[in-house]
């Protein structure tokens, strides 16, 4: 069954229409390329790409008698070609093959279709991602380790952060896509008792897959394991980014927030409420697609050449976890493109400790003012906690301490308190990141 988060595109590749087609195609290219070195008639192989057909229907009603889905496929098959007046042709129809040849050599057809769309999804997310982090680049932010101010920040710095880890995920995604881009023709063990290397070799060709080296009657299943596995990894990038906003967006922050549409509502008791929806939507989803990592890992180790107990659950995870990354992906590319950002409140939070964010700054110009690290973290500490715990002017404390005074005069404090000093370097990430063009 297909999912309810289902945009049409990802859900066509998982119906059974879709499925059955690419089991036929499969056939087809069989039946081409038999023909192609003399086993099977060319002509019987013209007539099969000309009339071969099926109807999902009668799929399914001759799967309730034989209880096996290939030979039901194959059997509506063989009445189409029946009824379209090429019976004595079906024969040459699955000629050499056993159902996993064509069932796993489709399925990596079907993963190919999906991770083309995936693989776009990325990309657009990357470019909101990168529009975003310019925008916001030099939107001075204060960074936070533990939930607790540390030191300024710009806004950009945390969506650049975003857009390089999104290039990983495309490498790894591609990456993993191209490793189950593997057909296999070497019948029940693996053993190409019925049909050759050579003609497995030819059949992937045409349907643009690479052979596996070695299989038993199935593909090895390490392949979709780490396809899984990729798409987990994009799926938690999405949820990081929904957890950020939705730390950002606590009313006591306020620093963004997703977008909120004329008319929505909240709740349904507190009509103040703006709650991060979309963001807390991300991040359940995204745990469905992890917990699909565990099932597709089991799958790997099966009994001797093959048992079935991978299958049922790839009909699961497979389709559930393609369609809920794109959803996913699809969500956080909206999501980062309307983000609604507060640079003024971002400054306010900043400024909160009067100062206090600069405490390590000042720690280390003392210490290359000739101060003793030690002496200077002590003597910077009892005015930090003191500022802290009653809420002080941290600078003003600082500015009016005889000891630090006879290390740093007025213009070195200063300059321990100036945003521009902290954040000097930004450019150079974003080249680094971005390329120079983009700074």
């Amino acid at each position: 069954m297909i999912p309810r988060y289902t945009r049409p595109e990802m859900g066509r590749i998982w119906s059974d229409r879709n499925k059955f087609q690419q089991w036929l195609e499969v056939e087809l290219a069989a039946s081409e390329a038999l023909a192609q070195l003399g086993v099977v008639p060319a002509e019987a192989a013209r007539l099969l790409r000309e009339h071969a057909g099926f109807e999902v229907e009668r799929i399914h009603e001759i799967e309730r008698e034989v209880k096996h889905d290939v030979i039901a496929f194959t059997t509506a098959v063989a009445e189409t070609m029946q009824a379209r007046g090429h019976g004595e042709v079906s024969r040459w129809f699955h000629y050499g093959l056993t159902s996993n040849d064509v069932v796993d050599t489709a399925q990596a057809l079907l993963l190919q279709q999906a991770s083309a769309i995936l693989i776009g999804d990325l990309l657009q997310l990357r470019e909101a991602l990168k529009r975003r982090a310019l925008e916001f680049r030099r939107t001075v932010q204060i960074g936070r380790t533990h939930g607790v101010h540390a030191e300024p920040i710009t806004f950009g710095l945390k969506l650049a952060i975003w857009y390089e880890e999104a290039g990983r995920n495309l490498n790894r995604l591609g990456a993993a896509a191209e490793e189950v881009r593997v057909g296999k023709m070497s019948g029940a063990v693996g053993t190409f008792g019925h049909i050759d290397p050579e003609t497995e070799e030819l059949i992937c060709e045409k349907l643009n897959l690479r052979p596996a080296a070695v299989a038993s009657q199935v593909i090895q299943r390490d392949r979709h394991a780490n396809f899984v596995a990729a798409l987990a990894l994009t799926t938690a990038l999405c949820e990081k980014i929904a957890l950020e906003v939705r730390h950002l967006q606590r009313t006591e922050v306020r620093e963004a927030e997703e977008y909120f549409a004329r008319g929505q509502k909240g709740s349904s008791a507190m009509p103040h409420k703006r709650n991060p929806v979309t963001c807390e939507q991300i991040c359940g989803l995204a745990r469905v697609v992890r917990s699909h990592v565990q099932a597709a890992f089991e799958d790997v180790a099966l009994w001797h050449e093959r048992d079935i107990s991978h299958s049922s659950v790839e009909r699961v995870i497979l389709p559930d976890s393609t369609i809920l990354t794109d959803y996913l992906l699809d969500k956080t590319t909206k999501l980062v493109d309307q983000l609604l950002v507060y640079p003024e409140r971002m400054r306010r939070n900043l400024d909160l400790t009067r100062g206090l964010v600069f405490s390590g700054q000042v720690l280390l110009d003392l210490a290359a003012g000739g101060m003793q690290r030690e002496q200077a973290y002590r003597l910077v500490q009892s005015h930090a906690m003191r500022a802290w715990e009653e809420e002080g002017d941290f600078r003003a404390a600082i500015e009016g301490d005889p000891e630090i005074a006879a290390v740093l005069s007025a213009a070195k404090i200063a300059e321990a308190f100036s945003l521009e000093r902290q954040l000097r370097n930004v450019d150079k990430i974003f080249a680094r990141v971005f390329g120079k063009a983009a700074v």
